[in-house]
């Protein structure tokens, strides 16, 4: 999807809240607010918002000198998530429907998002997992899914952010981990997951798990590794997670299935829900 103009100022505010996690002094931080404010004015608004937003990132943390400035929130994430898998396991098999319980387990980790909100809250992912386990999902989608990962030899997941990967494992025992490459950053980009937080979750002995070449929000295929393209024509069945990958992935020449929660009314409003909606899509190209 595009860049609207409602994305200008979340770009700008994210990027203040990155500047601030990298440094104290004031001066560094105007010097790269400035640099970004000027590189934006150059931009086109015809890419999606995180083919802007990794520029923008990559430009606050040169400037400010640093590399993972959220390294330590997605530890946190990490260990709050694995917390509470034993517990969410053991509702998903004592769940009517354990498929449906595990994707709406998955959907409702996507509310760890720093991109959304500047800090993580515990409290505020317990509150998604009971909305999430409440809210309405749509039942022909859901079906789809199931039939469609049951058909798959071949699944390619791709994962969103840390601690929202420990969620994810909810879902993929149920489709299959035999049949499931997951897939994670290619270098540190807001909370995103990449290799060190699959390996802290617990994925890497799970399943096979490989990193998309790219330091990008979303999945940028023109940005990814060559792997990365090839599995993501190949596979049989494709699992976008967030909204980065919506945002990316939401004209992909080929069908994808999207979990995510609508945090965003730009993406709330593409994918015609509310904001704070869980969503189950099939998008993408037929």
């Amino acid at each position: 999807m595009k860049t609207c103009f409602d994305c200008v100022p979340c770009l700008i505010r994210q990027m203040v809240d990155t500047a601030r996690l990298c440094t104290s002094d004031d001066a560094v931080i105007e010097d790269a607010l400035r640099q970004c404010l000027a590189e934006m004015a150059r931009m086109d608004l015809g890419q999606s918002p995180p083919a802007l937003g990794w520029r923008l990132y990559r430009l606050i943390l040169d400037r400010c000198g640093a590399t993972d400035p959220l390294r330590d929130m997605k530890a946190q994430s990490n260990r709050f998530a694995l917390s509470l898998y034993p517990e969410l396991k053991a509702s998903v098999n004592r769940a009517p429907d354990p498929f449906a319980q595990a994707a709406r387990l998955a959907i409702a980790g996507n509310i760890i998002d720093f991109g959304a909100h500047s800090s993580f809250s515990e409290a505020r992912v317990r509150q998604s997992i009971a909305h999430a386990l409440e809210a309405p999902l749509d039942p022909v989608e859901l079906d789809a899914l199931r039939h469609a990962a049951a058909s798959a030899r071949r699944i390619l997941y791709l994962a969103d952010n840390a601690g929202e990967i420990v969620l994810d494992k909810l879902l993929i025992e149920r489709l299959g981990p035999e049949k499931v490459t997951v897939v994670v950053r290619g270098g540190p980009i807001i909370n995103d997951a990449t290799l060190e937080d699959a390996r802290a979750a617990g994925l890497t002995g799970m399943v096979e798990v490989m990193d998309n070449g790219a330091p990008a929000a979303g999945t940028i295929l023109d940005l990814c590794s060559p792997g990365l393209r090839q599995r993501f024509a190949a596979a049989d069945l494709v699992i976008a997670k967030g909204q980065g990958n919506y945002e990316t992935l939401s004209h992909a020449l080929r069908p994808v299935y999207f979990l995510l929660k609508a945090k965003c009314p730009v993406v709330a409003r593409s994918l015609r829900v509310k904001p704070g909606d869980i969503v189950l899509r099939r998008g993408g190209a037929a």
